[in-house]
């Protein structure tokens, strides 16, 4: 029969009470680290994702900033061609100074003295040779010339911009200066036709040509201007 009374059966129920209670407390502890890691992970993912979204706003955002500064750079550098094709800004470069002067030479009597002066379509018969040499900008005397210039005689000189020049004439150009000097001293060209009676014409080549911008005012009162349809709208 069974009994309580012997010390060693004592010491071993008291064992066995022991290693029970701490197999339990061992099996909670390790219940309760297993149930808190998917939990920790879950709050470490969710902190990652808050970073990321944040990262995506500022990358959108510094995106957005690119693409607006790139859009106002290219519509300056657009605005900044159109002035300088239409002569509204000073430029400056390398090309040629055209110097044209009256004759000297005395006319025969009976001979017409206009033929020893330099005439509004002599410096056109100029100015159309640069520019189909590849002139970018030309000034005549400092007057800016554009599409809408007007060169024509004005008595014993001529009137450019409304404004009036008197001889020498100082073309400056920018361009190549070896195709634009070219252009003019080509045989049987405009300058070989001028020399004929004694016009006077030097070139000088230059690295650095500041020409004005246009000063004359530009009013439109017909033109208007048109939208132009997108392809693929």
């Amino acid at each position: 029969m069974f009994s309580l009374k012997k010390p060693g059966r004592l010491s071993i129920i008291f064992v066995c009470i022991i290693l029970g209670i701490m197999l339990a407390v061992q099996f909670r502890t390790t219940k309760d680290i297993s149930s808190s890691v998917p939990f920790q992970r879950i709050e470490d993912l969710s902190q990652q994702l808050i970073k990321a979204e944040k990262e995506i706003r500022d990358l959108t955002k510094q995106n957005e900033e690119l693409k607006q500064k790139s859009e106002a750079e290219l519509a300056a550098k657009n605005l900044e061609t159109i002035q300088m094709a239409a002569g509204l800004i000073t430029v400056e470069g390398p090309g040629i100074i055209v110097t044209i002067d009256d004759s000297k030479r005395v006319g025969k009597l009976g001979e017409n003295p206009n033929l020893y002066l330099i005439h509004d379509d002599d410096i056109l018969k100029v100015i159309n040779e640069l520019w189909a040499a590849g002139a970018e900008a030309m000034s005549i005397n400092d007057q800016r010339i554009i599409a809408s210039s007007e060169i024509r005689c004005a008595g014993p000189t001529l009137s450019v911009n409304n404004t009036r020049c008197a001889a020498p004439y100082e073309v400056k150009v920018i361009g190549n200066s070896k195709n634009l000097e070219n252009s003019l001293k080509m045989r049987g060209g405009v300058i070989e036709t001028l020399q004929f009676w004694g016009i006077q014409i030097s070139i000088k080549k230059q690295d650095v040509i500041q020409i004005p911008k246009y000063k004359g005012s530009m009013k439109y009162e017909y033109a208007k201007p048109i939208k132009e349809e997108v392809v693929g709208e």
